[in-house]
């Protein structure tokens, strides 16, 4: 396999991590286990967005663009790649930790929403039990 070929396999990788990030909350709604997945990578979006650090899989990724003869690029994956497509030119840095919040606000409503269910279940299953002793 080219370099060119594990770059843009780690590119795609990246994304979808990216997008586990943002939406994978919602896949705990469909299968609570889940969880034990999505909340740690959760937190690694949070701290690489609140901390501006670049996440690992950018070095990969340009280390195997420049082994292959290809340009780097400087920056993180989400500066390069997502920025240009969905955030205003310039972001600043106030702005990338409102999206942090963002982040974990929205993960908090879904989980939120996901405990209420829990509840609700327990509490059916809970009254069919005494109703039936």
């Amino acid at each position: 396999m080219s370099d060119g070929t594990l770059a843009d396999l780690v590119v795609a990788l990246h994304f979808a991590f990216v997008l586990f990030v943002l939406f994978g909350g919602m896949l705990v709604l469909w299968r609570r286990r889940m969880m034990w997945l999505h909340i740690p990578a959760a937190l690694w979006g949070v701290f690489i967005e609140l901390t501006g650090t670049i996440c690992p899989l950018t070095p990969l990724e340009n280390a195997f663009r420049r082994r292959g003869g290809m340009a780097g690029y400087q920056g993180g994956f989400i500066q390069h790649y997502i920025e240009p497509v969905l955030y205003p030119r310039g972001l600043t840095r106030p702005v990338q930790v409102l999206l942090a919040l963002a982040l974990i606000a929205f993960n908090a409503w879904i989980y939120g929403w996901v405990y209420r269910r829990i509840l609700l279940t327990r509490s059916t299953v809970s009254s069919n039990d005494s109703s039936s002793a």
